[in-house]
């Protein structure tokens, strides 16, 4: 079974299809999480391994690199999903083509000037959407032409709402929604999106010469952003959005002081430093339960399941800290842990990007002066005891 270190940014939707094979398979896949995208990329210690600097990249347990989304999905998939004869083997191939040759060049030409991240050209903008709906008119006709797809898949729609409703999906993006209207162009949001200055602005600069120093600076900035994936470099242009939690008052709680606290030291000393700097003027506990355990299978899936909420809310990690714990074996299993996190209410509410999962679990306000409380923060920060069916403790996760 393939496991190993996925190097990635979040939400990179290349990572997605590494992400989902791997919940099939039951590869154990760990995603780095201090990469920083522009940064990390950059380092000697990654270009010495991924030459090219992009991302998603992999890293095997025993040392070896894989590079291109393809072929990590390929490596970490199992022979459901990889074919088991030359053909079917030959097919995927072919349909991981027509997905980056065909599909991804039209989307991003048709969606990303739409969304600002890059200049709108009318005429590129209709080509593009032209060329999709010809790539999606080619996979309509193939699959209503397949026998035993036929019936369920009367056209694509169906075919990718079924895909990405599949357990093995959702545990990695979640519950997929899909857009209520078409999207239209806006002339305001390109400029806004590259902050861009008005007309004026940008005669008074372009009248004034620029120094020898800025000059070089300009241009070492476009070599760099030059060696960067094109779609890497829209997205990472799209408007940068505020965190929720820098609206409410900081207290005297250092968060970012007790998880290193709690990172190098063990639980005798990390549990008492969190009741001794712990603000619940400023800051709350909560109880978060999953509500679907009789639908839990494999253990390793249910794990997914703690990762892949983690990776959505990677925002979210500024303010909040996180101890969840699967508890029980096979088949018969269960998710929670215990939250904190800046402010009184439940944090989830405040940013729409941080709704995927938490309606699938219930969430319980706890009292910091009450003796349970202090037990059930020992318990999940020590990973612990048993939950409230005996099943006894498996494994922990940590969200910091």
């Amino acid at each position: 079974m393939a496991s190993g270190t996925l190097y990635t940014y979040p939400e990179n939707f290349r990572a997605y299809k590494v992400l989902i094979a791997a919940q099939y398979s039951g590869a154990h896949i760990k995603i780095a999480d201090d990469f920083v995208f522009g940064e990390t990329n950059k380092s000697e210690a990654f270009l010495k391994k991924f030459p090219l600097g992009k991302v998603p990249a992999f890293e095997t347990c025993d040392g070896k690199c894989i590079t291109e989304s393809n072929a990590i999905a390929y490596y970490v998939a199992n022979d459901q999903l990889r074919g088991k004869t030359d053909i079917e083997r030959a097919e995927i191939i072919q349909w991981f083509g027509f997905a980056d040759s065909e599909i991804l060049p039209a989307s991003c030409a048709w969606v990303f000037p739409l969304l600002g991240i890059m200049p709108y050209n009318k005429q590129n903008v209709e080509h593009a959407k032209d060329d999709v709906k010809k790539a999606l008119t080619a996979l309509n006709s193939h699959l209503l032409t397949q026998p035993n797809l036929r019936k369920p898949y009367q056209n694509v729609n169906r075919w990718f709402q079924t895909v990405i409703y599949q357990p093995e999906s959702m545990a990695v993006i979640g519950c997929f929604k899909l857009a209520e209207k078409t999207l239209e162009y806006d002339p305001k949001k390109f400029a806004e999106t590259q902050g861009k200055s008005s007309k004026k602005e940008k005669k008074e600069k372009e009248s004034k010469k620029e120094s020898k120093e800025a000059k070089e600076a300009k241009e070492s900035k476009k070599e760099a952003v030059e060696e960067l994936d094109p779609t890497d470099i829209a997205l990472a242009a799209e408007p940068k959005t505020t965190n929720p939690f820098d609206a409410l008052p900081k207290g005297s709680f250092d968060l970012d002081d007790f998880k290193r606290f709690y990172s190098n030291e063990d639980e005798a000393k990390s549990i008492p430093y969190f009741w001794q700097k712990f603000d619940p003027e400023h800051y709350s506990i909560w109880l978060g339960e999953y509500k679907y355990n009789n639908e839990l299978t494999k253990v390793f899936m249910s794990c997914n399941l703690i990762s892949g909420m983690y990776q959505r809310l990677d925002k979210m990690r500024k303010g909040a800290f996180a101890s969840a714990c699967l508890f029980g074996t096979d088949n018969d299993s269960s998710i929670s842990g215990i939250w904190v996190w800046r402010g009184q209410e439940l944090a989830f509410t405040l940013c729409p990007d941080w709704q995927v999962d938490y309606e699938s679990y219930s969430w319980t306000k706890l009292d910091p002066t009450k003796e349970e409380t202090k037990e059930l923060v020992q318990q999940y920060f020590s990973w612990t005891g048993a939950d409230k069916e005996g099943r006894k403790f498996n494994q922990g996760k940590i969200f910091k």
